[in-house]
């Protein structure tokens, strides 16, 4: 790949990034037109979902001042889609504005296009350039990496979920008691609201809400909304008062065998209530995440205490480890996840260190299982 098309492609990837909280359900994508002698002819990302794609924004940023676009080129960080939605392909936007070539960091997962954008695109005459067939497959895994939980919910058929902690440095969450509230530092608290701003929903169990009465809104950040809040409450347990039912944002309830009439006063207090009844009456998680995912829900961000952060370890939902690590000790405390134990060093989960980042006092660290590899789905 040459050095102006890496350019311009980090550059989309750039502005895909703007577009976090604005697309869902749809892909962030950003786009560059612009000429082959380097000059940049205009800019654009994703809108909200049912507004303009970013190729459009671009071509209309263009076409503000006045440039002929014939002969140009468009670097795009997602496959321009290919069928009607909400909005006209942009395979054909881009054909009908007369562009020469288009650069392409990541195909588009979405079974409507699929590969079918770049294939209208080439049958135009219109010269298509793919990074991970241009030994830029670096720029390919970036794209991804951006839209992680929209390729997550197409190619696996669940969202991506993350787990995040926030733990002292012996690996505590709470005081025997229960007591939690703070181990880490306002940075990092502000630091996992914009953790929540990136998710498409945040879930809690009902054990989490009794206890801390937690809001699991994004305040402490710029937001322009606010992620679904989702609480795993088999038997419908949750307080009609409870701070998280409060606007602005939607909360859901997934139960499992329930009382009708309790589910019918958390509705009335602001929830909706669906039913995903497993074993025992308990939820099923993978019901719940199948629920999700017909939802459009993109990202998961789990905020939870040990026995749901550990029954979502079971059954091999978690994908990212968000922890924040205070430099305190607690001693005897509440740990991170609920394991069954061990009976030997082979039996643990492994998983492979993202990032290691110091956020005020604290460090935040990231982690993926083994099976979390979005570079295998390219």
């Amino acid at each position: 790949m040459s050095p102006l098309d890496r350019t311009r492609l980090q550059e989309a990837l750039a502005l895909a990034e703007t577009s976090f909280g604005l697309t869902e359900p749809n892909p962030r994508v950003g786009c560059i037109i612009g000429r082959a002698d380097g000059q940049v002819l205009g800019r654009g990302a994703t809108q909200q979902a049912g507004g303009p794609h970013a190729e459009v924004v671009a071509l209309r940023d263009a076409q503000a001042s006045g440039h002929d676009l014939r002969g140009a080129a468009a670097w795009v960080t997602l496959e321009p889609c290919a069928h009607h939605g909400r909005t006209p392909p942009c395979c054909d936007v881009l054909i009908a504005a007369g562009l020469a070539r288009v650069v392409v960091a990541s195909g588009d997962p979405h079974p409507q296009v699929a590969g079918e954008g770049l294939a209208r695109l080439r049958a135009a005459g219109i010269e298509v350039v793919l990074a991970a067939e241009d030994g830029a497959a670096d720029l390919a895994a970036a794209a991804c990496e951006v839209n992680i939980g929209f390729f997550s919910r197409h190619l696996r058929g669940r969202p991506w979920l993350r787990l995040k902690t926030a733990t002292s440095l012996d690996g505590r969450t709470a005081l025997p008691n229960g007591a939690s509230q703070w181990i880490t530092g306002p940075e990092a608290r502000a630091d996992g609201h914009a953790w929540r701003r990136r998710a498409s929903a945040v879930l809690t169990g009902i054990g989490t809400v009794l206890t801390d009465d937690p809001r699991l809104d994004v305040r402490l950040v710029p937001s322009r909304g606010q992620p679904l809040r989702v609480v795993v409450d088999s038997h419908l347990r949750l307080p009609q008062t409870a701070r998280l039912l409060a606007p602005p944002g939607q909360v859901l309830v997934c139960c499992g065998a329930a009382d009708p009439a309790r589910a019918a006063a958390l509705q009335v207090a602001g929830a909706e209530v669906v039913s995903a009844a497993g074993p025992g009456g308990q939820v099923d998680l993978a019901a719940l995440m199948a629920i999700l995912a017909a939802r459009g829900i993109n990202e998961v961000h789990v905020e939870a205490g040990a026995m749901l952060g550990g029954a979502l370890w079971k059954a091999g939902w978690v994908d990212e480890v968000l922890a924040y690590v205070a430099p305190v000790l607690l001693g005897p405390g509440r740990g991170m996840v609920e394991f069954s134990p061990l009976r030997a060093l082979t039996e643990a989960t492994r998983l492979r260190f993202l990032e290691c980042q110091p956020v005020g006092a604290d460090l935040r660290l990231r982690a993926r299982s083994s099976g979390a590899n979005p570079g295998l789905w390219l």
